[in-house]
């Protein structure tokens, strides 16, 4: 028989969910944080695809809208055979707004305070409309940049140089990789992602660019002892090596004043 295959609970809770982000933020990779958290990594890019590897903002409810307290004081009214007008001034909101809150989930008989919470929060999952889909020709001035192989920050800064204080006409770096890696927002066509230098399907956190990049160990140059500064002996010769991209490297070589390459 074969090896059993590990067993991982689908989904993620309220508090999975905030430790994936903030690993994610920090950083770490795929694997690392569905090891944290006992998933595989298939589960956590599943989670983070569909916002683009950006943490979706926290949502708040209006302060206009019933709680769900209310929902239930209006629940046990029904089930009291209070009248609409009674629990609208108990609650101090219009009889209006109660008389709708029933209706529309079920009326009287049918009312239960947990379901009319979770309908009308999934209702009010109305996005607010990006600056690049209200704007067509700010649109249109931003792809045809990404096709010319701009980048998000080249173009942000473009913008504002171009058109100094018309707000308008900029749209921040942030906006433009939203609009890219949120497809769901329908303003950028998914193939401008080519253009960008990564080209990585979600946007990754800066910290993790630089994962592997730094000197273990490092001293800063500040640190260097005094006597550095007074060599000026002939023949002495400095040099730094240079990694690029591509597992590429550049000898650098200098010797009071004179550099090679």
């Amino acid at each position: 028989m074969g090896m059993k295959r590990p067993y991982y609970r689908v989904g993620f809770s309220a508090g999975q969910s905030e430790e994936l982000w903030e690993r994610w933020k920090r950083g770490e990779g795929l694997k690392s944080i569905g090891r944290v958290l006992g998933k595989p990594s298939s589960c956590i890019f599943a989670h983070i695809k569909p916002s683009g590897g950006i943490k979706p903002p926290a949502r708040r409810r209006s302060r206009l809208a019933l709680s769900l307290a209310e929902r239930e004081d209006i629940s046990r009214g029904l089930v009291a055979g209070r009248s609409v007008r009674s629990m609208a001034r108990a609650l101090g909101r219009s009889p209006s707004t109660v008389s709708r809150e029933i209706v529309r989930n079920g009326g009287s008989r049918w009312y239960r305070a947990a379901a009319a919470d979770k309908r009308a929060w999934k209702q009010a999952l109305r996005p607010k409309p990006c600056k690049l889909a209200v704007h067509d020709q700010l649109q249109q001035a931003v792809a045809a940049k990404l096709e010319r192989n701009w980048s998000p920050e080249q173009i942000a800064g473009w913008l504002k140089r171009t058109h100094p204080g018309t707000e308008a006409c900029q749209v921040s770096h942030e906006t433009i990789y939203r609009s890219l890696y949120v497809q769901a927002r329908g303003v950028l066509k998914k193939e401008l992602l080519l253009h960008l230098r990564s080209r990585r399907p979600i946007r990754r956190s800066r910290h993790a660019t630089q994962k592997g990049r730094q000197i273990a160990n490092a001293v800063s140059i500040r640190e260097r002892p005094a006597s550095i500064e007074d060599r000026a002996v002939p023949g002495h010769w400095e040099g730094d090596l240079l990694c690029g991209s591509k597992n590429s490297r550049i000898v650098t070589l200098w010797s009071n004043g004179i550099h090679a390459m």
